[in-house]
């Protein structure tokens, strides 16, 4: 299995995060209700934008598999769920819910 991790702007839909296009180490996992990612992030000046919208972003994981259609899995953000730790390089986000689809049957339960 391929894995891409996405950080996204919920309400422009810029891309603050590809890991498809620009690799970086990360981690999830679920706790409880809830699913925890840390991406390793060393420069400030990358990070910087990200921040200021930190309310409003969306983490999406693409899981791409050799002879099945790619599942998506989105999770949503919640208000003071973004951190970042400078002295460890190290964005920590919460995510409290996700939705998980494939795009080829998505649309067709339209």
């Amino acid at each position: 299995m391929k894995e891409v991790f996405l950080i996204k702007h919920a309400v422009g839909g810029r891309a603050f995060v590809d890991t498809g296009k620009h690799p970086i180490p990360y981690t999830w996992e679920q706790v409880g209700d809830q699913w925890i990612f840390t991406v390793q992030i060393e420069k400030r000046e990358d990070i910087a934008e990200l921040l200021k919208w930190k309310e409003e972003l969306n983490v999406f994981l693409f899981q791409e598999f050799e002879h099945e259609p790619t599942k998506k899995l989105w999770f949503y953000v919640g208000d003071d769920s973004v951190h970042y730790s400078e002295e460890k390089g190290e964005l920590t986000i919460v995510a409290k819910s996700q939705i998980v689809y494939i795009p080829d049957q998505f649309s067709a339960q339209l």
